[in-house]
């Protein structure tokens, strides 16, 4: 993203700026690849680029857009004024989350990227695939009840230029994720276990170390014993995966403010109220360094931040974007994501976690007569007007009177209604951990990076 390409762009915006009280644009782009290797076969594919820009107006009343895949200069201005010139200023003024355009202050100029050891474009093709290969060779090698080792490997290198605000903002973000998954069988069943190593790095995340191998085969190996869980309420340990997805389901989607005026989320009746233990406090913070959800500015020029979402178990504060900063109770926070240019804007998580308390680990499991440890989070849904939420965990240890006794149960789900799930919470631990590396779908589409943790927790779930 040049300089001529900043000016091209930023000359419309200016002429924006003189007709609305709020103008901007977001050009962004991507690179990368994916690798997939089951030993037998390797696949790679590069990332689909979607390089354009996006333009938009507050009219007064309402937010307007224009997309563009064509970034020819002559062109690209002159399709920009067409289409400005068919919307009408109203006379509501400015966006109140913002205030007008030309009152910012001083001006910012501000450029940022990810820090990685190797970014993953200056590594060839050749190089990536043998380095994929030695791993999954690596994995396969360890048992001969591995009946498939699998890698799967994802770069994308997103850069995006905004201009509005008073603001010119670059950045450029390399996300990474290596996965391993060891398939296992004993002749009369089939079990396997998966980790996943990812953040905003570089292709050092593929450096994963035999200890990590051998663990990843072990726990698929101690899952060929594992039995079924019987149904009913425990007392539960959750280790920092679990916990995150609780996080992200419970108080996740719940609380994007863009959903609370169509009357989807519950949390709307819930703002300042009590909804969890008082020794919960929750928060997404795109800015954490190294998440694979973080990012310096959100797509509407918004600097990253940590927001807090749960105080002592308060609900004080719901995440944004622009557009949903406008309605009640008004808060802007930097959680504007689209999924490229040519989508709208939405009010999305980044890094959602539970912050860390103040007992060891160990302690957690102190006083259980019988209950379960779960780990391994494999997946989550919530329902954000009923408040129901389902986590499943892959592997389930089973805890007698405050020790692991190595009996495993596969796969173990949570159930059960946000806020007696959380109140539940009697202990939070000292550790964290931001584990997750996934994206995340709006209505299952809108698709955008972001990752979850925590500490270790306890509390009382349903478990089947």
């Amino acid at each position: 993203m040049n300089d001529t390409l900043a000016a091209t762009l930023g000359d419309p915006v200016a002429e924006l700026e003189r007709r609305f009280p709020y103008a901007a644009v977001l050009l962004s782009g991507s690179s990368g690849m994916r690798i997939n290797d089951t030993g037998g076969e390797q696949s790679a594919n590069e990332v689909s680029p979607a390089r354009g820009a996006v333009f938009t107006v507050y009219d007064g009343t309402a937010f307007q857009e224009y997309a563009t895949g064509d970034l020819e200069p002559d062109t690209l201005a002159r399709d920009v004024r067409a289409w400005a010139a068919g919307v009408t200023p109203q006379s509501g003024g400015a966006p109140p989350a913002i205030g007008a355009a030309g009152t910012a202050g001083s001006r910012l100029i501000e450029e940022f990227r990810t820090e990685g050891e190797v970014a993953p474009g200056t590594v060839p093709l050749r190089e990536k695939l043998a380095v994929i290969r030695d791993v999954q060779q690596r994995l396969k090698a360890l048992d001969p009840r591995i009946v498939q080792a699998r890698v799967i490997y994802g770069d994308a290198t997103d850069e995006k230029l905004y201009i509005g605000r008073g603001r010119t903002l670059r950045q450029r973000v390399t996300r990474t994720v290596c996965g391993v998954l060891a398939a296992v069988s004993d002749g009369a069943q089939v079990r396997f276990h998966f980790e996943s190593f990812g953040g905003t790095r570089g292709f050092e995340m593929t450096r994963i170390g035999d200890e990590q191998l051998r663990a990843v085969a072990d726990m698929a190996l101690r899952l060929l014993e594992a039995g079924k869980i019987e149904p009913g309420e425990y007392d539960v340990v959750t280790d920092p995966s679990i916990s995150g997805v609780i996080a992200h389901e419970s108080f996740g989607h719940g609380v994007e403010l863009d959903l609370f005026p169509k009357g989807r989320a519950r949390a709307a009746q819930y703002l300042d109220r009590q909804v969890a233990s008082p020794l919960l406090n929750m928060y997404d913070d795109p800015s954490y360094p190294g998440g694979y959800g973080s990012y310096f500015f959100d797509d509407e020029g918004e600097l990253a931040r940590p927001v807090q979402i749960l105080r002592d178990g308060v609900f004080v504060r719901p995440i944004s974007d622009l557009a949903s900063a406008t309605l009640a109770p008004g808060v802007h926070t930097p959680n504007g994501r689209r999924q490229d240019y040519s989508r709208k804007t939405f009010a999305r998580m980044s890094n959602t976690f539970f912050a860390a308390g103040q007992t060891p680990p160990a302690q957690l499991f102190e006083g259980i007569e019988r209950g379960v440890y779960l780990r391994f989070a494999q997946s989550g849904v919530e329902d954000p007007m009923g408040w129901g939420i389902q986590v499943t965990a892959r592997v389930g240890e089973e805890i007698r009177d405050g020790a692991l006794t190595g009996t495993l149960y596969a796969p173990v789900g949570i159930s059960g209604y946000v806020p007696d799930v959380l109140m539940s919470v009697s202990a939070v631990g000292s550790d964290f951990e931001l584990s997750g590396a996934a994206t995340c779908g709006k209505g299952h589409k809108e698709l955008v990076p972001v990752s979850s943790g925590g500490p270790h927790l306890r509390l009382k779930a349903r478990l089947a």
